[in-house]
């Protein structure tokens, strides 16, 4: 039977939407099945004023089939076949005649029972019981209160929907009971419609002004963007999370093209799009990398017939491209160096001292990075970068567009004619901010980058700080993985393990957990980190635990084992070798480990296994010291006949 519940709201941030969407589709699963209900094909939609689930579900609880045992048979059947009164007092206990009772085999012998069915409760009591408990149940980053209810959500709850089988199903959330009716576009269409089935539900929003499907406005966002554009034969400044937020920022998207003064094109792209972006939520516009002086904006209404809205936002605009013009200008009489020396006064974290210290930490772990790696050129650019990776925490750029730090250090580094690798360096140095977003390309910025990272990861740890499940205040899930994505898309080979201990000593006596604890957690979490990260790319889990299992010293190299195994499982070696490890391993299981001693081996077969074995090691060990995975594995397919002829 088909399922529909609508949640009606005041406006919500697009990332309160999406997070509620994914909750109420598991949460509904879950209770369904803990229910014992069919449910199948969930489905979640959602804008900024409304999230809404449509599902088949079946319309009652399975039948649930129940054995009961009673006296054992012995106790209750008389010889002459009669039952006894134990039997006939365990039929009336039970509401059935006596002779409705079977006899029951058990692993104890033989019973008098019975096989009851309890009849399913019909799905539309159920899911009456459990809506409002799955709603008052989501999460958000911030809630409200709103009347005089203890109800707490996302944004106050104006109206809700829900539909099952047609009909209305009866329940209250925060004070408002469930209907069959909607409202459309909350300045076009208000009043509120009933609607029997999804199918009318949607077409009627749609004559409201609302489109229901996200992927739909998605579309409808990005075809009219390019008829847009067409005429400039230009492109947007790739922003896929400004589009993800917009998507769910409107109900019924009109895009509009609005223009700027020409002179703040002297401003960076990074700036200029920064300042669309944020507050305004405006695209750049650019041709050949550069801005060109227009933007798209899109906003929920069918139509903008006078231009209001554009020329509302152009307004807007350039009063914040005056701003930044302003920062810019300003910002840049004062140098990175001369920046610097106040950095003492900026609070890293309480246990941790300042970003002055900070500073001095990434200069020492830079220059020990920059040596494993044999990075000689790189060196004394990046300790340079490092030095000043920091100073653009102090500018008015920054404190008016926190999400610029960093690449405006690099910015007016370059301004001020800094080498390429040393503003680069700086420019570069927050990447990746996901697994999604590009690394540093430069070898200086990946340096400056894993030690950035690595540095907040061992002093959060070092002072107590922990990642739970739902908890990572300091991002540290999001800083491992992005040292993992560098050094695995650089390729960069050195000691991981020496790298922490570097690291920790650096920080010295203001790390105050145990030097072995603090190491031996950043290893099991960047171990996790890299299970994660492979599990993302598709891997089989076996072979992700294989090639985990053995340590992470060298990151690189656990990838490069990874790949090696997942190549090997396609070849017809794999089997005969997988069953010639399990033999050694099955003959040899809870022997204590000892040396051999070649003028004990008395048999041809014992001096031939032997005489291959010290060959092929002698091959391999430096083979797996540079990697070369693929190559050990054509190498140690050579002890196979050895081995047959030995066992």
């Amino acid at each position: 039977m088909e399922f529909i519940l609508e949640i009606n709201t005041e406006e919500m941030p697009a990332a309160h939407v999406k997070a509620a969407l994914v909750q109420l589709k598991e949460k509904l699963k879950k209770e369904l099945s803990s229910q014992n209900i069919d449910g199948e094909q969930i489905e979640t939609y959602g804008t900024c004023r409304r999230l809404v689930v449509v599902g088949d579900f079946a319309p009652s609880q399975k039948d649930r089939e129940e054995e009961i045992t009673g006296p054992p048979k012995a106790v209750a059947v008389k010889k002459d076949g009669s039952f006894s009164p134990a039997a006939k007092g365990f039929a009336k206990s039970q509401g059935v005649k006596v002779s409705e009772l079977k006899v029951i085999k058990t692993a104890k012998g033989e019973y008098l029972g019975l096989k009851k069915i309890e009849r399913g409760k019909p799905a539309r009591d159920i899911l009456s019981e459990i809506l409002p408990q799955i709603v008052a149940s989501l999460s958000f980053p911030k809630m409200m209160r709103w009347g005089e209810s203890s109800f707490r959500f996302s944004r106050p709850i104006k109206n809700i929907l829900c539909l099952f089988g047609g009909e209305m199903l009866s329940f209250s959330v925060g004070g408002i009971r469930a209907g069959n009716s909607i409202v459309g576009h909350k300045i076009y269409f208000p009043k509120k419609i009933k609607v029997k089935s999804f199918m009318e539900y949607r077409e009627t929003l749609r004559k409201m002004r609302v489109v229901i499907d996200q992927e739909e406005r998605r579309k409808m966002i990005l075809n009219q963007i390019v008829r847009k554009l067409a005429s400039l034969k230009a492109t947007l400044h790739t922003d896929e999370d400004l589009l993800e937020s917009i998507v769910y920022d409107v109900e019924y998207p009109h895009v509009f093209m609005g223009s700027f003064p020409e002179e703040y094109l002297n401003l960076p792209l990074e700036v200029l799009s920064t300042a669309m972006r944020e507050g305004q939520k405006l695209f750049s516009i650019v041709k050949e990398k550069k801005q060109r002086p227009f933007f798209i904006g899109v906003a929920d209404a069918f139509q903008d017939s006078k231009s209001l809205i554009r020329r509302g936002n152009e307004r807007v605009l350039k009063a914040r491209l005056e701003d930044a013009k302003y920062f810019w200008e300003q910002d840049k009489r004062i140098t990175l160096k001369d920046r610097t020396k106040d950095l003492d006064k900026i609070v890293f974290q309480e246990k941790l001292g300042s970003y002055e210290d900070k500073t001095q930490r990434l200069k020492k772990i830079v220059s020990y990075i920059a040596d494993k790696i044999e990075a000689k050129k790189e060196k004394k650019q990046v300790i340079q970068g490092a030095e000043l990776s920091k100073a653009d925490l102090l500018t008015e750029m920054v404190r008016e567009f926190p999400s610029l730090q960093g690449n405006v250090g690099g910015l007016y580094a370059r301004e001020e004619r800094y080498p390429a690798l040393v503003w680069k360096a700086v420019y570069e140095h927050y990447q990746p901010v996901s697994l999604d977003d590009e690394s540093p390309a430069s070898l200086s910025g990946a340096i400056l980058s894993i030690a950035d990272k690595l540095d907040s990861i061992v002093g959060a740890v070092g002072t107590g700080i922990k990642v739970t499940g739902s908890k990572d205040p300091f991002g540290l899930r999001r800083n491992a993985q992005g040292i993992c994505k560098i050094i695995i898309e650089r390729k960069l080979c050195f000691s991981f393990s020496r790298l922490l201990d570097k690291v920790i000593a650096i920080y010295g006596e203001k790390l105050r957990e145990p030097k072995d604890k603090i190491k031996s957690y950043c290893l099991d979490f960047f171990s996790n980190r890299l299970r994660y990260i492979f599990e993302r790319q598709g891997y089989r889990y076996d072979l992700i635990s294989a090639s985990v299992s053995v340590g992470i010293d060298n990151i690189y190299h656990s990838y490069l084992r990874l790949k090696a195994l997942d190549s090997l499982k396609e070849s017809p070696n794999f089997e005969p070798l997988i069953i010639i490890a399990k033999r050694v391993n099955n003959i040899l299981k809870d022997q204590p480990l000892f040396r051999i001693n070649q003028a004990l081996l008395a048999e041809k077969e014992e001096r031939e296994l032997y005489t291959t074995f010290s060959i092929i090691k002698n091959n391999v060990l430096p083979l797996i010291s540079k990697g070369d995975f693929p190559q050990v594995q054509r190498i140690i397919f050579r002890i196979r006949s050895s081995i047959n002829k030995f066992f």
